[in-house]
């Protein structure tokens, strides 16, 4: 079913094993999450109102622009840079036609820098200083004595330097454009169209003021983490506590953005950021409370069969977060599912900082957003799902980044941590 279908069968879940006799509570039910999630998604939809991402997708055009034979290793860092600032992977949307056209410039097979494009949105998500993932993370593991600051200097390199290995391989993949038989097919067909020149369109007066307020947002959030952190401690007794402080800022923001531009309020429920990121929030609610409530239930179980193997072998935990992230279709849901338990049955901070980049795994089934309209404004043909659904052109540089940073994130958990 797919899109926010994801969180209305995980509510039918939930009376499916309340059925059975399992627990069902409220606790279960990220709001932390969730409510970080829409005052994010608020003020990022308020700056687009604003023409903010007009503006953030013309400079990323001209980023990418200036070799499109290299569009296969810049478009990711563009991607990862967007996503890492605004919290979420639904601003790769907006840059996917600039990479289509630009790849199409270069005569470069459009499938290779969409597919680690998109795997580069996905992945920023752990390294992101406001997304509902990292900021969880960071709060199950302080009291373990691993900083929010700890976490995203392992994060930030990690998934970063990642992204290089897995462009090499990613333009390996699949013939040359002009070898592809489907895009022959289609040329002859008409279905192609030429590359214009120019795909960002002409930005709002108030554009660029509204980006600036949305970072200096971001750049408030981590100085006030910081001066509240136990590590820092220079504001001991906080009135404000780090998460609501993120909910409350990014508010704020979302409304210094609206009276900046003179942009109508209204309008911000009608802007493809909005909508896809209050998809996002049901999609949370129902797979993790869903998750949550399961595992809960069999918790000591879970330690009983799972301790002594992850204990011998942690890296194991990477695969099972994989796997998870693979049905829950959310990094923050993943999350606050597995890792309490993970954390509970033994695993080190380290382990759990170096396994953190697998909750991405949201690409192995092609059901997500960003990954299906890759395939759809790919007009090339190129980035296409096979017979078999899961022979698509995100796999294998989606394995490929995130096995990648996970050793990265141990290497330099190591030194950091």
């Amino acid at each position: 079913m797919g899109s926010v279908a994801i969180g209305f069968a995980g509510g039918l879940g939930v009376l499916l094993l309340g059925l059975t006799g399992m627990p069902v509570t409220a606790e279960a039910i990220p709001f932390d999450v969730i409510g970080i999630i829409m005052c994010v998604i608020a003020a990022i939809s308020a700056m687009q109102l604003a023409g903010g991402m007009d503006y953030l997708v013309q400079l990323a055009e001209q980023f990418l622009r200036r070799n499109p034979k290299r569009i296969t290793l810049y478009a990711p860092i563009v991607t990862w840079l967007m996503t890492v600032l605004a919290g979420t992977g639904h601003t790769a949307f907006s840059t996917l036609p600039v990479i289509v056209e630009v790849a199409k410039e270069g005569k470069v097979r459009p499938s290779r820098p969409l597919s680690v494009a998109v795997i580069a949105s996905q992945m920023a998500i752990v390294a992101s200083p406001i997304s509902a993932a990292v900021v969880f993370m960071a709060s199950i593991l302080e009291p373990l004595g691993v900083g929010y600051l700890q976490l995203l200097a392992v994060m930030i390199p990690a998934t970063f330097l990642a992204i290089f290995p897995t462009a090499w391989i990613a333009n390996r993949m699949g013939r040359d454009l002009e070898d592809d038989p489907v895009y022959q097919q289609r040329l002859r067909d008409g279905l192609v169209a030429a590359p214009t020149g120019r795909t960002a369109a002409a930005t709002k007066p108030g554009a660029k003021t509204s980006v600036i307020i949305f970072l200096v947002a971001i750049l408030v959030v981590m100085v006030y983490a910081t001066l509240i952190s136990d590590q820092i401690g220079l504001i001991t007794d906080p009135a404000i506590p780090r998460n609501e402080a993120i909910m409350a800022i990014m508010l704020a923001a979302a409304a210094i953005i609206l009276l900046s531009s003179k942009s109508k309020a209204g309008e911000v429920l009608n802007t493809q950021v909005f909508k896809s990121g209050m998809s996002a929030c049901v999609c949370v609610l129902g797979v993790a409370w869903l998750g949550t409530t399961f595992i809960n239930y069999y918790i000591e179980d879970i330690k009983v069969i799972a301790g002594d193997v992850l204990q011998a072998q942690p890296w194991l935990l990477a695969v099972v977060l994989f796997f998870a992230a693979c049905l829950l279709y959310s990094q923050a849901a993943t999350a606050k599912a597995l890792m309490p338990a993970a954390l509970a049955i033994g695993v080190t901070p380290l382990t759990a900082v170096a396994a953190f980049p697998a909750v991405s795994a949201l690409f192995v089934l092609p059901t997500y957003p960003t990954l299906l309209a890759a395939v759809e404004m790919d007009d090339t043909g190129t980035t296409r799902i096979g017979k078999y659904v899961f022979d698509h052109p995100f796999l294998v540089p989606g394995v490929a980044c995130i096995a990648i940073a996970v050793m990265l994130g141990y290497g330099i958990g190591a030194l950091v941590l």
